[in-house]
Formats: C-alpha cells, structure tokens, sequence
C-alpha cells in the first residue's frame, strides 16, 4: 500500500456512523430503564401511600361511642387510644389488598394528640428490571393521617 492509498483510506469515512448508532443505542436503552424504574418507584409509594393513608381513617374511626366527649367549644369529638389504633390499622392491613408490595410491615400507629390517628408503614421497592444503572431495591416508608370529625 502506498502512502498515498494510506491516506485516502484515513479520510474514507464509510462505517464511522457505526459506532455514533451503538452509542445512541446504548443511551437510549439506559433512559428508557431509568425512566421505567422512576416510574415504578413513583406508582410503587403511591400505592404504599394509598394503603396507609386507608389505614389512618380506619384507624382514626376506632373509637367507641362511649369514648366521644364534648369539647369546650360544644363541639362533638372522639378520644383515640394507641392500643386502639394500632389494632384497627392492622386489621384493615389484614383485610386491604397489598397490591403486589413486598415486605410490607406496620411501623407505628399512634395517636398524637387523642383525636387523630398517624400510621406509618414501610416497605420494599425493586426495579423491574435489574440494571448496573438502579440499585437492588430501595426501601420505602410513608405516615398518613387521620381524624374523625362530626359535623
């Protein structure tokens, strides 16, 4: 080979758009598995925010109607224990669909101030798909709460 044939066989280029199209593949293929595990990740704590935001108004609505009492202000209100609370959230946790969450678990529910009940619940997020750009799983946890009030 020439001199002359070496450098035209350097200013050739046929077959440089090869690897631009493997890169933008590449790329692509990365977004598209970030995007769908953000997307999981979302719909993954609202359905974990819906169950416990269910759980607090259950909970909230554990009274008896021995436990209401009449406020200073005339007003009608229901007085919440936390032995009481934590028994309703965990029924309803027991009677809900947990819609596919894993290792869900009740991590608290108490009542802050005797007339709302707060619940709190964790559990585990995976990716859809196992990728080296997403962890293993992400724990999730959310707290929710609830009053009952007469009107």
């Amino acid at each position: 080979m020439t001199r002359m044939d070496a450098l035209r066989h350097l200013r050739d280029d046929r077959g440089s758009i090869l690897p631009l199209v493997a890169g933008y593949g590449a790329l692509a293929l990365a977004v598209v598995l970030l995007v769908s595990a953000a997307t999981s990740l979302y719909l993954e704590r609202k359905r974990l925010f819906t169950l416990a935001d269910g759980a607090a108004l259950a909970a909230a609505e554990s009274f008896d109607l021995a436990d209401v009492r009449l406020t200073s202000e005339g007003a009608l209100r229901p007085l919440l224990d936390d032995k009481g609370v934590r028994a309703a959230a965990a029924d309803y946790l027991e009677q809900a669909p947990a819609g596919g969450l894993t290792d869900l678990r009740l991590v608290a529910a108490t009542t802050p101030d005797r007339l709302s009940a707060e619940v709190t619940l964790a559990a585990a997020w995976s990716p859809p798909l196992v990728s080296v750009f997403m962890p293993e799983g992400i724990p999730l946890q959310v707290t929710a709460t609830g009053r009952s009030v007469f009107d």
